[in-house]
């Protein structure tokens, strides 16, 4: 059975909750260059120190978790695919089922998305949270290959996936672009007609 969560843990968790919501809140209806660190932490009714004590890489991880969760399903996805299921192919029905990819989203997550991909310092905050990922991502790919982490063509594969979300995600149809790019991967560089 896991540990209960401590008071102190819980209270650091509605903190850190409490100020997610007010950033997305006030990014929603202000923009996200029309707020201010001190409005954010206002709004939630904390300190700017307490809001930098919890968020401190400033405003734009106010919206985001660490990234952990998405680096463990991208090697889930991999890990657990079906027999015969190539890993490029896994990859691409994990990533198509999330973020800017699906529509099929609550709509408070729908608007976080929309939030993300119309903002370009959140892109980028969101880009670096996906690289993050590379060294696990690379490391699950070689298991499954029989290739070491090291390989370039492990690294790459790696590398390049982590980078669709912001390559393709703020397409005008990104499920397609993603596709567009998973066939590129799949197949390599189509011969000119």
């Amino acid at each position: 059975m896991p540990p209960t969560m401590g008071r102190r843990e819980r209270k650091k968790a509605q903190t850190r909750r409490a100020l997610s919501e007010a950033a997305l809140r006030l990014f929603c209806e202000h923009g996200y260059d029309g707020v201010t660190v001190a409005q954010i932490a206002d709004e939630a009714d904390v300190s700017v120190a307490t809001l930098f004590a919890h968020v401190p890489d400033g405003k734009e991880a106010l919206i985001f978790d660490d990234g952990a969760e998405r680096h463990l399903w991208l090697t889930a996805a991999v890990r657990d695919r079906p027999p015969g299921q190539s890993v490029p192919r896994a990859l691409r029905h994990r990533m198509a089922a999330r973020g800017p990819f699906t529509d099929d989203l609550p709509p408070d997550l729908r608007r976080k998305r929309d939030l993300i991909v119309s903002t370009p310092a959140l892109r980028e905050y969101s880009r670096r949270l996906w690289i993050a990922g590379e060294k696990a991502l690379a490391e699950a790919i070689a298991v499954e290959s029989g290739r070491e982490p090291s390989d370039m063509t492990v690294r790459a594969l790696a590398r390049y996936v982590l980078e669709i979300p912001e390559l393709a995600g703020a397409e005008p149809d990104p499920l397609a672009a993603l596709n567009a790019v998973f066939d590129l991967l799949e197949s390599g560089w189509p011969e000119s007609p």
